[in-house]
């Protein structure tokens, strides 16, 4: 049961770090807009963005942005990486049994 563990530790935690890089790339797009990734930058954001991309965009169209005034919040990203941490404590607290 261990290795499937450090297994599954291993999975989340490359998964929260795609979280984390997609985070600051899109903050980074938000203030310099002409900024665009190329060569290795450019593969690596692709593969963050193809490994992040499915579980948000199905959390996407179960929970719709919540409206405020002339501001949609999309708080999929949030609960994905909330759910992220949550399983990742989990598995931990179940390797330490």
């Amino acid at each position: 049961m261990t290795i499937v563990g450090w297994i599954i530790e291993g999975v989340l935690f490359a998964f929260i770090a795609f979280l984390w890089v997609r985070f600051i790339t899109d903050w980074v797009q938000v203030f310099a807009r002409a900024w665009e990734p190329r060569g290795p930058v450019l593969v690596f954001l692709e593969l963050a963005y193809t490994v992040t991309d499915p579980p948000i965009n199905g959390l996407r169209r179960v929970i719709k942005p919540i409206r405020i005034g002339n501001f949609a919040l999309d708080i999929s990203f949030i609960l994905v990486m909330i759910l992220a941490y949550v399983l990742l404590s989990v598995n931990r607290s179940t390797l330490l049994l």
